[in-house]
């Protein structure tokens, strides 16, 4: 059963030393990311599962390596304890395991989840359920991205959309709407590449019947970037 959820943005540019010069510009963000993840500690799971958009879905065990290689930065992160051979965290999973060591977490047995950033809402809803079934307190830290195309100079150019898309995922995450995470529209989110579409309704899935409520920590759009920080407990 599901017993806490953290939702953090996934860019390296959380990474101060992807960031360099522009770090300072996130300090917002990363401490409300450390809340939300203080958030899931004070549940007590058994387990933490990491959430991740990549291009194609997977699970990665405790002690999984990642690195910001590509993105010009020598810097190495396990996710959790240990040295599990296998390939490399994909981006998303490599920020999470970042915050989880930058926070000192080490209570639970931690494990990654890679999520196909265009995997349909119903096959969502399915791996959902299935990583909160059973009897473990399950404890989910959901990485993702509102919409890229908040600006002119956004990775996705400017899109009208992407505000109104943005304001009703930060409305369903900031209060636990776990009908409106699962009606987002797949389609749309893919055209502004919103890449936290699918994690969000994962985690809506896993939340049925949990009965948690929602704070939102962070609602910005930093390089016309939608970075989203909630708290569920």
């Amino acid at each position: 059963m599901l017993v806490a959820a953290a939702v953090c943005p996934c860019p390296p540019l959380l990474v101060p030393e992807v960031a360099a010069g522009a770090a300072p510009e996130l300090d917002a963000a990363r401490a409300a990311c450390a809340e939300a993840l203080g958030v899931l500690a004070a549940g007590r799971p058994d387990r933490l599962v990491v959430l991740g958009p990549a291009e194609e879905g997977g699970h990665y065990p405790q002690g999984t390596r990642g690195s910001f290689q590509d993105f010009g930065v020598d810097l190495a992160v396990r996710l959790g304890p240990g040295d599990a051979p296998g390939p490399e965290l994909p981006a998303s999973l490599a920020v999470a395991a970042w915050l989880l060591a930058r926070t000192g977490w080490t209570d639970v047995p931690v494990e990654g989840v890679a999520v196909d950033a265009d995997l349909p809402a119903d096959q969502c809803a399915r791996l959902g359920a299935e990583i909160a079934g059973g009897n473990d307190r399950i404890a989910l830290l959901v990485m993702g991205d509102g919409s890229a195309s908040r600006t002119v100079k956004a990775p996705g150019y400017l899109d009208d959309r992407a505000a109104p898309f943005d304001a009703e995922a930060a409305r369903a995450l900031g209060t636990a709407d776990l009908a409106a995470l699962a009606a987002l529209d797949t389609g749309l989110a893919r055209a502004l590449h919103a890449s936290g579409r699918a994690p969000w309704q994962v985690l809506a899935a896993a939340a049925e019947d949990a009965g948690l409520d929602g704070t939102l920590l962070y609602d910005e759009a930093p390089y016309g970037v939608g970075y989203l920080v909630a708290a569920w407990s």
